[in-house]
């Protein structure tokens, strides 16, 4: 009886702990900073998914530095480009023994390093490993993904930090899973998912919530039993927030200022080839060639709303539009895709010092991780991009910013299309998150010993 008790315990995916009890617990955690560290000191592999600015910084911090008194052995931060120094000066500030390596090898007790330089670095040098702004893994056939979870995988101890765990693709999450060492990809897919259209995982099988809210998809949807299931295996390796309420903490000091979105429409000067009339794009190919056709136009825009003294950031997507806007503003500094890394990091922390006023960049360089609450104004060539959408927005509009945040998004009439995508996948996004929130919140309130209440009637005819 005791061994099929166990045998259902383990069919639900709802893994134990597998850590320890912390030994140092530091007064500069908030409240909910620090349930959230013991959680996952305790749990040993798991993963926070909490907003940008609640301090995910200090809590791997804490974490690792539990992990390297436990281990005796030191533990190895993986951060995105520059936010390595970034973490560096937070440990300094806390105390922490902690130091940047470019070279693969331990320099403190804890080691910091970005992804780019992950394989110069060898896992049987440290007793655990911190993933920041982990999103970066999230790409379903990313070799970065694969380069991260090898590394990984036969490590004892893992955490896993960002705010966009899965913007609006649920495979993204069994990326994650699969990075912390419990259920694959393809084994939360064959667990949790049917799939309709009897289609390949490893080809582009997207998750969607339809427009009544449920969980819909063109090729998976959730088994018929399985969605609370699936909820709870979440929740059973990570931990989900936006506010120290969704944990049942105050807000104080946590507050976000007011978030301005501003639209301006750029008409073209010239029509599309072999028109008459300029009509608006239609489908991405449209939409790309309308936005080459009216670059001058947009950038021009851009360098009269950032003409002013305020530090500002102009996120771009071509190499034409930052080479562009780097002419028209006279005091801007470009960070580019064929720089350096050395190059860039400089750069990407001289802004952040205010050294810069004015930053020209590509979101998929500098949009993820770092702290820039000094700067409130910026401007946005839209995509079809949620997560880069909304990770750039959060380098300024984050709690400890100090004045209301505004976003000038400058596009054409074409790009409304990415507009309204956009708004689309944010809505998914937080219908995601509630239920991460909600879950979590149950599975708080639930003693895991208590999972099964009801003692298992076996019938007669065994006997």
């Amino acid at each position: 009886m005791s061994d099929y008790a166990a045998f259902l315990d383990r069919k639900t995916q709802l893994d134990g702990m597998d850590g320890f009890e912390p030994t140092w617990m530091p007064d500069f955690l908030f409240p909910f900073q620090r349930a959230l560290v013991e959680w996952a000191v305790r749990k040993g592999r798991g993963a926070i998914f909490a907003d940008c600015g609640l301090g995910k910084t200090p809590m791997q911090l804490v974490w690792a530095e539990n992990v390297r008194r436990h281990t005796g052995k030191p533990v190895l931060i993986v951060t995105p480009l520059a936010v390595a120094f970034q973490t560096e000066g937070e440990a300094a500030k806390f105390g922490i023994e902690a130091a940047v390596s470019r070279t693969g090898r331990p320099v403190a007790g804890i080691s910091i390093t970005n992804y780019d330089r992950l394989h110069l670095f060898d896992p049987a040098d440290y007793g655990g490993m911190v993933c920041d702004e982990s999103s970066a893994i999230k790409s379903f056939d990313g070799v970065r993904r694969q380069e991260v979870t090898d590394f990984m995988r036969k490590m004892r101890y893992r955490l896993l930090c960002t705010a966009t765990a899965a913007p609006n693709d649920y495979i993204e999450l069994g990326t994650s899973s699969e990075a912390l060492g419990y259920l694959g990809h393809m084994d939360m897919l064959n667990r949790f998912f049917r799939n309709d259209m009897n289609n390949s995982a490893t080809r582009g099988g997207r998750f969607r919530w339809s427009d009544t809210g449920s969980f819909g998809a063109p090729k998976w949807r959730f088994k018929g039993h399985a969605e609370d299931p699936f909820w709870r295996w979440v929740c059973s390796w990570a931990r989900a927030l936006r506010r120290p309420s969704d944990m049942g903490f105050d807000d104080d000091g946590f507050r976000l200022p007011p978030l301005e979105h501003r639209q301006h429409i750029i008409e073209a000067r010239t029509r599309a080839e072999g028109t008459l009339f300029d009509f608006p794009a239609i489908g991405i190919h449209e939409e790309r060639a309308e936005s080459r056709r009216t670059i001058h136009e947009r950038c021009e825009q851009v360098a009269e709303l950032v003409a002013g003294p305020d530090a500002a950031v102009t996120w771009c997507y071509l190499n034409e539009e930052g080479n562009l806007l780097a002419r028209l503003i006279p005091d801007a500094v470009q960070v580019s895709g064929s720089d350096s890394l050395e190059a860039k990091e400089e750069a990407l922390i001289g802004f952040g010092l205010g050294d810069i006023r004015v930053l020209v960049t590509k979101p998929i360089i500098g949009a993820w991780g770092l702290n820039w609450q000094h700067c409130h104004r910026m401007t946005f060539f839209p995509s079809h991009s949620y997560e880069q959408y909304y990770q750039a927005v959060r380098r300024s509009w984050r709690f400890g910013q100090k004045h209301p945040v505004v976003v000038d998004i400058v596009t054409t009439e074409g790009g409304r299309n990415a507009l309204e995508n956009l708004e689309r996948k944010a809505t998914q996004a937080d219908r995601m998150f509630d239920a991460l929130v909600s879950h979590m919140n149950d599975a708080l309130a639930i003693d895991r010993a208590q999972a099964h209440t009801k003692e298992v009637e076996v019938p007669a005819w065994l006997f």
